[in-house]
């Protein structure tokens, strides 16, 4: 009988990241190798003629730099090269260099002209006007900062990417910006003003210059919102080791969190209260509760259907969803309120901030099954409790999900991670532990991403 096949694994000859592709382009499959496709993240670095044919294949502009394109993505709060058999003690973010270090190990380049210090202009036409304020809006500025995101461009203090942009965080606010050169964390501040942290709103920046150590000790990201009412976590966009990300981040920052500051660029024009969908055309903050329960008809009733969809909830939806609010609607709305546990008026099944926030940046946990013999709370008929949701498990989670897998994970023997807990806040400890329970069964690559689904839990349970 064949070896079954769970939903966490993933065969590891598909990955689709730029190292892979280019290594199946231009390498030859070694038999010994058998079906192994992935690059070890960790192996090295890479002829700078292979780099750069790599960067030609992918249609970037300047050439990378000369190393190994970090294999699939990042897993969130980890460098993507940290193995998951490193020892020591976890670190407070994803760009620690040691406990005791001034700041992320982002090193960033002065103030230069657009494409490098010889100042020639990018490709398509001439650079903004250095001397002038480019006025731009909120959404913008972070779909600005999504292109970056989603070509992964690599990190780099001395590359310039095609639009002229230095590839380093500094030059990832500027580009964000539409800055017409590229900063540094010690100037970005003069094309801001300084405002509080109950004042920021996407788009804003989170500026932390050091003047112990400017170039290798400060850092700065772009504010893409918060993800609850809480405000304890924000999406934060930003240029990083190895590449630009979207990433869940704990307010202020992993490192130096008090020292960080908020600043609001001084152009910014009124438009679009965020970053627009191109399926339905509305944007991801909140629009507020007049745009939805009975008789609302717009786009966002339609975007809240589909995010519904999404986790679980399409047995409400006969038809759509569309932009016409019906009872599917609201079911659903409350099906996924009373998957986070909450009752009462928050759980009325119209959506408010904190639902909404739940569904675009996929927080919290997915609506349970009709009929299921796993849903949250309940024993399966193989006396497992049921598996919560892998939005359960994820940066920002805080639950008795998390302590109970934590626990169970200490009882089978690998929570050599945990200096403290486990407790109910999803940390990177309990990533690695679980990482290496998954390792431990035999599991390479997606399956073995430290995040839990249900085979894993059942297995811990077992």
């Amino acid at each position: 009988m064949g070896t079954p096949v769970f939903e966490e694994f993933d065969p590891p000859s598909d990955c689709e990241c730029p190292g892979c592709v280019h290594r199946r382009q231009v390498m030859p499959r070694s038999r010994a190798q058998g079906n192994v496709g992935r690059p070890a993240a960790r192996r090295g670095l890479v002829l700078a003629a292979t780099a750069a044919t790599a960067g030609t294949a992918l249609g970037v502009g300047p050439a990378v730099p000369a190393v190994a394109a970090a294999h699939g993505p990042a897993v969130p709060g980890v460098l993507a090269d940290e193995g998951p058999d490193t020892e020591g003690p976890d670190t407070e973010g994803p760009d620690s260099d040691g406990p005791d270090s001034d700041g992320p190990d982002t090193p960033q380049g002065r103030e230069a002209p657009l494409h490098g210090p010889a100042g020639q202009a990018p490709p398509g036409g001439s650079p903004p006007d250095a001397t002038r304020l480019a006025s731009i809006t909120r959404a913008e500025i972070i779909n600005r900062a999504k292109r970056w995101v989603a070509a992964q461009v690599p990190y780099s203090m001395t590359s310039y990417w095609s639009d002229g942009y230095r590839q380093d965080c500094s030059g990832f606010v500027s580009m964000a910006w539409n800055l017409g050169r590229n900063e540094w964390t010690g100037s970005l501040d003069k094309f801001a003003v300084r405002i509080s942290k109950d004042e920021l709103q996407p788009g804003d920046m989170l500026l932390f210059h050091n003047p112990a150590d400017p170039q290798n000790g400060s850092h700065v990201v772009i504010f893409g919102g918060w993800t609850d009412s809480t405000r304890d976590y924000y999406v934060a966009y930003e240029s990083t080791r190895p590449h630009a990300r979207r990433q869940v981040t704990p307010y202020a920052y992993w490192k130096n969190s008090s020292r960080y500051v908020p600043y609001r660029y001084k152009g910014l024009v009124a438009g679009n209260a965020g970053p627009v969908s191109e399926e339905t055309g509305a944007a991801d903050e909140y629009p507020g509760a007049m745009y939805f329960g009975p008789g609302a008809n717009n786009p966002y009733v339609t975007r809240l259907g589909r995010m519904l969809v999404q986790r679980g909830a399409s047995r409400f939806y006969a038809t759509g969803p569309g932009p016409l609010w019906t009872e599917a609607d609201r079911r659903a709305t409350r099906a996924f309120q009373e998957a986070q546990g909450w009752s009462g008026s928050a759980a009325d099944g119209l959506p408010g901030p904190t639902t909404w926030a739940y569904l675009v940046e996929g927080l919290g946990r997915d609506v349970v099954p009709a009929r299921s013999a796993g849903a949250p709370g309940q024993t399966a008929s193989h006396g497992v409790p049921g598996y919560p949701g892998r939005g359960t498990f994820r940066p920002g989670a805080n639950n008795r999900h998390v302590t109970e897998l934590g626990r169970r994970l200490v009882r089978k023997g690998f929570g050599k991670y945990y200096a403290v807990g486990p407790g109910p806040r999803w940390t990177e400890a309990d990533r690695r532990n679980v990482e290496a329970f998954q390792r431990a069964q035999g599991w390479r690559g997606r399956a073995a991403d430290g995040y839990p689904g249900p085979e894993t839990w059942r297995r811990l349970h077992s």
